[in-house]
């Protein structure tokens, strides 16, 4: 019976759909609770079937809230699908604080300490980067121009630079082969050891932030995006910056200064600001921005690492490329994880609000106090009222890979994103770009899109990211470690590459929730002291996309 049992998996007492753990037949018998159920049609892994009998407009409950309703008859044992089930989440509203929380066990944890990067400002980072800025697109030119001359000579080129034999395909193609014999042959992607002696050992890096903003859009635009170049450069694992300004454009140096003062009005980090437009020729720009670069990487390089307690930590919690075991498994892994860190007295964001759709009551009552469930509710719901004026609302969110691996509403898509927030209560809301300022889980206005959020999550603190995925995806950061997190064993076996852990164990019911959160923890103190090197930070996967604040879901 205990393996039979291992087919399928009620995801909250209340349910009335199973998970199916493993592909399903039509005919075939499962058990769950001691309860027979014959499957109707097939059920692919992680889609669900529902427990009884459903009439158009029942209502269909997973993790314990409405995620849609029925559109035909569907009988007990049948797949829910997009064709026979459509979104609908509850309503919300303020209501009375339910601030009781079961704290876990942090015993092992207690007194433990990472070795980061302390601050002037009290912050103390996980790495130690120093940032090269173009205030609009008309530099991003220059931003190439320094990269090419700094990376390589200060030795912080890839560690491993891979190239394709393509001189080999065009030999292929003069001798005369056909199409079919070139892409049959043995060409590959091999590797070259080409990193030099880094100059600065204490130096992870210098990132380079292109973007394609700062003029030609809304003044709104131009200030979101000094805010959130400002985070970025008073971000704990960021030693000092090198900005590049036109000087024309929207995005003017003195709101950039500005936004800096707002998150640390003592701000004393090396800053080196150049504008072309007074600067004049090119040359002259790049001459000045290499020598005052490197006078900043002599001053970064004086830093090493000390010990740290672990509520120095400020962890990003994101999800992309979901599955429909995302919300089983690696999501609430890492909300336990969460849940350590807030009981430790660290700092977690939790962002993407259009995957909040559906849940909104329950982190709406989590917060501290009726004025930020306040600010909650109207964030969700301007940002709402914004996509569906432009005929995308929430309910739009579920990309096509959501769909066809079981997240066939927003509302099951949220519900299960928000697993990754834990159970602790909410203790700030942010507005793009706003900065964490207090310990506990904050929750961050920001799209669903992967890079746009992960982005905002950088720069409103957070100096670790953990990024679960169902479907793959090799999404990092300029400065900040993304440990990436398979929901399934399938996926870590198949791109174990760009994927760091795995829990796809607590699927297999190897590995509880619980000892999975601990474990993630535990990898990120590893990460957070510089001992382990992330699969995104060592392929050099820098993605970075400031949100303009239209309608991205």
């Amino acid at each position: 019976m205990s393996e039979i049992n291992h087919k399928v998996t009620k995801v909250h007492p209340h349910d009335n759909v199973l998970v199916a753990l493993s592909n399903l037949e039509p005919g075939e018998k499962v058990y769950y609770n001691q309860e027979e159920y014959t499957i109707i049609d097939r059920v692919q892994a992680k889609h669900k079937f529902v427990i009884a009998d459903l009439q158009p407009g029942d209502e269909i409950i997973m993790y314990g809230v409405l995620v849609g309703k029925a559109q035909t008859q569907i009988s007990r044992g049948a797949r829910i699908t997009t064709e026979n089930v459509k979104h609908a989440a509850s309503g919300f509203e303020v209501g009375e604080r339910k601030l009781d929380w079961h704290k876990p066990d942090i015993s092992k944890f207690i007194g433990r300490t990472f070795k980061g990067f302390h601050r002037e400002d009290g912050k103390v980072g996980t790495a130690n980067y120093w940032l090269v800025i173009p205030l609009v697109f008309c530099e991003n030119r220059n931003i190439e121009v320094l990269r090419e001359a700094l990376v390589n000579e200060l030795g912080y080129g890839r560690n491993q630079n891979k190239k394709v034999e393509v001189s080999r395909l065009v030999d292929l193609y003069k001798s005369g082969k056909t199409i079919e014999e070139i892409l049959s042959s043995d060409v590959s992607v091999h590797v070259e050891e080409v990193k030099k002696q880094m100059v600065f050992k204490n130096v992870d890096g210098v990132k380079f932030l292109t973007h394609e903003g700062g003029c030609g859009g809304t003044r709104q635009d131009a200030q979101a995006l000094c805010g959130l170049l400002a985070g970025y450069i008073t971000n704990s694992n960021v030693a000092g910056a090198t900005i590049l300004s036109l000087g024309c454009q929207n995005a003017q140096v003195s709101i950039l200064q500005e936004e800096i003062k707002k998150r640390d009005s003592s701000f004393s980090k090396p800053l080196y600001i150049l504008e072309q437009q007074k600067i004049g020729k090119e040359s002259d720009l790049i001459s000045q921005a290499i020598k005052q670069t490197f006078a900043g990487l002599v001053q970064a390089n004086s830093l090493e690492r000390k010990p740290a307690p672990l509520s120095k930590i400020c962890i990003g919690l994101e999800c992309g490329g979901s599955d429909g075991f995302s919300g089983i498994s690696a999501n609430p892994a890492i909300g336990y994880t969460s849940d350590l860190l807030v009981a430790l007295g660290g700092s977690v964001i939790l962002s993407e609000f259009p995957e909040l759709c559906g849940v909104e009551q329950n982190l709406s009552d989590r917060c501290v106090t009726e004025e930020t469930a306040i600010r909650f509710s109207d964030l969700m719901r301007t940002y709402n009222e914004k996509a569906k004026a432009v005929g995308s609302g929430f309910d739009m969110n579920p990309s096509p890979g959501n769909i066809k691996d079981g997240l066939i509403t927003d509302a099951i898509k949220s519900a299960g994103a928000a697993k990754k927030g834990g159970t602790s209560p909410v203790t700030d809301i942010l507005d793009y770009p706003e900065m964490v300022t207090k310990p506990g889980l904050n929750l961050l206005c920001t799209p669903g899109n992967d890079v746009e959020s992960t982005s905002a999550e950088v720069g409103s603190g957070a100096n670790v990211v953990l990024f679960t995925t169902g479907l793959g995806t090799p999404t990092g950061n300029p400065i900040a470690p993304v440990i990436k997190l398979s929901s399934n064993t399938i996926l870590y076996n198949k791109m174990n590459d760009i994927i760091d852990i795995n829990t796809g164990s607590v699927i297999e019911g190897t590995e509880t929730i619980e000892q999975a959160g601990e474990r993630i923890l535990e990898y990120v103190i590893k990460v957070a002291s510089g001992e382990f090197e992330v699969s995104a930070v060592k392929h050099k996967q820098d993605d970075f996309i400031p949100w303009k604040r239209g309608v991205s879901l």
